[in-house]
């Protein structure tokens, strides 16, 4: 099921996305998490194609998740997909970086605009020193490949001013908004 699931949130996403947009939201980017399945089964590249497609998204506003686990289960085929989805304008995500079992001769090789520090390492920061490393570590390796670093699960002030001052620009999490409906984004913005 996770095929026809996955496409119908794509679908969803871009169109939600591009209406936001219509009404003169700023937005930025949407980004959509691909499960492993639809990388292998899935007619993904054509199922995304279809989705900006029909919703009139422009294909730099999209951006795919995928976690690093499942690029590393069938590396080869992993990435001619995401070569194929960036040559359409989408921007490109590893997600969870460093939870699974990433080879950096494919890190090197993949496609991909973005590393996502996992919240298991950011949790810990900045007390745990441990945590602290693996997050310099991943922000160096990002910068140094040219790719955005993101960290993720940002829940305290003190994680923000330790990755602030270890070099990385971008974080999500509760610190700055838990998950809301649309329509609740909408009034906040209007």
């Amino acid at each position: 099921m996770i095929v026809p699931i996955g496409a119908w949130v794509l679908n969803k996403a871009c169109r939600e996305a591009a209406e936001c947009i219509a009404a003169g939201m700023e937005i930025g980017r949407v980004s959509v998490n691909v499960a492993g399945p639809q990388l292998r089964r899935g007619s993904l590249v054509e199922t995304v194609e279809a989705a900006l497609e029909g919703a009139g998204l422009p294909a730099e506003r999209l951006e795919i998740e995928v976690t690093e686990g499942f690029v590393m289960e069938r590396a080869g085929r992993s990435i001619q997909v995401m070569e194929e989805l960036r040559e359409l304008g989408v921007r490109l995500a590893i997600d969870d970086f460093g939870t699974g079992y990433s080879s950096l001769a494919y890190l090197k090789r993949l496609p991909i605009n973005v590393l996502k520090i996992d919240r298991s390492f950011v949790q810990g920061t900045p007390d745990d020193i441990n945590s602290v490393g693996i997050c310099t570590a991943v922000i160096s390796l990002a910068h140094n490949l040219g790719l955005e670093v993101i960290a993720e699960g940002v829940e305290t002030d003190r994680q923000r001013s330790f990755l602030i001052e270890a070099g990385c620009a971008h974080a999500q999490g509760y610190l700055f908004s838990k998950p809301i409906p649309l329509d609740e984004l909408r009034r906040m913005r209007s």
